[in-house]
């Protein structure tokens, strides 16, 4: 199923795994959700329950709209990824990488801010996207990808002012970050399997860290 094997491709690519299934988790009907939430009208939304003091828990649900997961069936990006299937596998990877972030994290007892869970999330896509094009295009790489995620993509009008900075921010982190790593990619295109192999080590590297040195390592230049 779609939605695990994009689970099962972040977890690869970051040598993570978690002992639960995403799909376990999926909510497609918003009348399900807990009534603050059913008002929604995002795409994607990952809800999270705080636990009882004492508690050892994160209650976790998914939202993804039905109507984007069909199309993503009619058009599976993992099979073809394209200028049609893009935007609907780009929301459906976002709620897939807050899952796996935020789960994986907890089982670490490691606290996750907003700031990074969404910065990861653009690290991901980039990440995920530059694998998919690679491996279905050999010939041809993705100039075009870090543009098209960094500076092409527009943030919902309706967001309200707080939620929209945190989005901007948590993009301008990460397309500095997979600045430096599309750099590095692009240098090193002809050069064999080693290097996309030490780009890997420094995403793996990157994803254990604390969200403050996160930041401090894009801060200081990473890549």
């Amino acid at each position: 199923m779609l939605l695990t094997r994009l689970q099962n491709l972040i977890g690869g690519i970051y040598d993570v795994r978690i002992a639960h299934d995403v799909y376990d988790f999926l909510v497609t009907d918003r009348r399900q959700l807990p009534r603050a939430a059913r008002g929604g009208v995002a795409d994607e939304e990952l809800l999270v329950a705080q636990p009882a003091e004492g508690a050892d828990e994160v209650a976790l649900a998914l939202y993804l709209d039905p109507a984007l997961l069909e199309r993503l069936a009619r058009h599976d990006p993992l099979e073809h990824l394209h200028g049609g299937n893009l935007a609907d596998c780009w929301t459906a990877l976002e709620g897939v990488s807050h899952f796996l972030y935020l789960a994986w994290n907890a089982g670490h007892d490691k606290p996750v801010s907003l700031l990074e869970l969404e910065m990861q999330a653009e690290v991901d896509k980039y990440v995920v996207s530059y694998w998919l094009m690679r491996r279905q295009f050999p010939g041809h790489f993705p100039a075009e990808l870090h543009r098209a995620l960094f500076e092409r993509t527009r943030l919902d009008p309706r967001l309200a002012a707080p939620r929209a900075a945190l989005y901007r921010a948590a993009s301008r982190y990460a397309g500095r970050f997979c600045e430096g790593l599309h750099a590095r990619l692009s240098r090193t295109r002809g050069s064999g399997a080693g290097d996309e192999l030490e780009v890997l080590r420094e995403l793996r590297r990157f994803y254990r860290l604390t969200s403050c040195r996160k930041l401090a390592h894009i801060q200081a230049g990473a890549c």
